[in-house]
């Protein structure tokens, strides 16, 4: 399993996986003294710490974080034009069009420290108004990132996404791409797109759901293609997190979700081999081909009910926190059962 490092150092330390906390912010942002813009302030509880905004932002720098969450989120919002500088991409999307609109985004031109991300002092000479981050681990001092408190006192508000407050994303379900939809519709007034935007996945969820509905549920391994987090040959497989609520509502179930406490269990080759996988869903991340990843799995693990029958899909950002989480459970039930879906 090749490594990808730049990728392998952004999760692991985006995503697995340890516990601190939430930097805090003041109340006021130190904006109270100037008049609101038409429909603010707005006030959002982010990791127990209120984040008022008085107008709305204009200069938007989204962090890395191993995520497309926050940038397909804005994008979804026809909110592009706000943002200056972002650094997150999965290099594809199984929304049409979304890949090139994120690549067609200013990148700040940044240079990145070793965590791959924005720098302190890069990310305050950005002059931001808002910076987003999926976790708190892009605002820690000692990883060379600028703090929340740093961030106000010059004039940002700051945002982690649901459950992102102590970096562990293992609870993470669908349930916080919607609430990750709705504070940026507040934040940016945009709140009648983001309920529309909602109830549109709800609806096709429901409809997905509703069909599959007392149907066998299949043993599911779930991926990062062509991507090393650990010390064994199989480092990037999911245990927890939003994965297993897309993976329900879609009529299956994931194969490794008791082996690991956190999001991402890091397995033996032989632990793999010793587990029956009915099917494979492989998430591509900046990996031009996943699907030629999870046909390369297929042949190694033979005995795999997945490999007798051909059972896979290659996905990217529906997979993952965001505004298309709709699109995954549709394309996973129409895998794993097409004759119902």
């Amino acid at each position: 399993m090749s490594t990808k490092r730049p990728v392998a150092v952004a999760l692991a330390g985006a995503l697995c996986l340890i516990t601190t906390a939430c930097a805090g912010s003041s109340t006021d942002q130190g904006k109270a003294s100037k008049a609101a813009a038409p429909g603010y302030p707005v006030t959002l509880d982010n990791c127990g710490e209120p984040e008022k905004f008085t107008k709305t932002p204009e200069r938007v720098v989204l962090m890395n974080g191993a995520s497309v969450a926050e940038v397909s989120t804005l994008l979804a919002l026809g909110l592009g034009d706000k943002i200056v500088a972002n650094q997150q991409s999965y290099g594809m999307s199984e929304v049409p069009g979304r890949a090139k609109a994120i690549k067609a985004l200013p990148n700040g031109d940044v240079k990145l420290n070793d965590a791959y991300d924005i720098p302190r002092e890069a990310m305050i000479g950005l002059r931001p108004d808002l910076v987003l981050s999926t976790t708190s681990y892009g605002f820690d001092e000692k990883n060379g990132f600028a703090t929340r408190e740093q961030l106000e006192q010059v004039g940002a508000n700051t945002y982690v996404s649901p459950q992102g407050c102590d970096q562990d994303t293992s609870k993470m379900t669908i349930a916080d791409s919607y609430t990750l939809l709705r504070d940026m519709g507040k934040i940016f007034g945009r709140s009648e797109r983001a309920e529309k935007l909602i109830a549109a996945s709800e609806k096709n969820i429901a409809g997905v759901s509703a069909k599959v509905k007392g149907e066998k549920k299949p043993k599911v391994m779930v991926l990062f293609s062509n991507m090393a987090m650990g010390g064994n040959d199989f480092s990037s497989v999911v245990a927890k997190g939003i994965y297993n609520d897309i993976l329900a509502q879609a009529g299956g179930s994931n194969a490794f979700e008791n082996a690991s406490k956190t999001s991402f269990a890091d397995l033996s080759k032989e632990k793999v081999a010793a587990t029956d996988v009915d099917a494979l869903v492989v998430i591509g991340y900046n990996d031009p081909d996943p699907a030629a990843y999870a046909k390369k799995l297929l042949k190694e693990f033979p005995q795999w009910p997945a490999a007798k029958n051909k059972k896979y899909v290659a996905l990217s950002d529906s997979m993952y926190l965001g505004p298309s989480n709709d699109l995954a459970v549709e394309k996973i039930a129409r895998m794993l059962h097409p004759d119902k879906v």
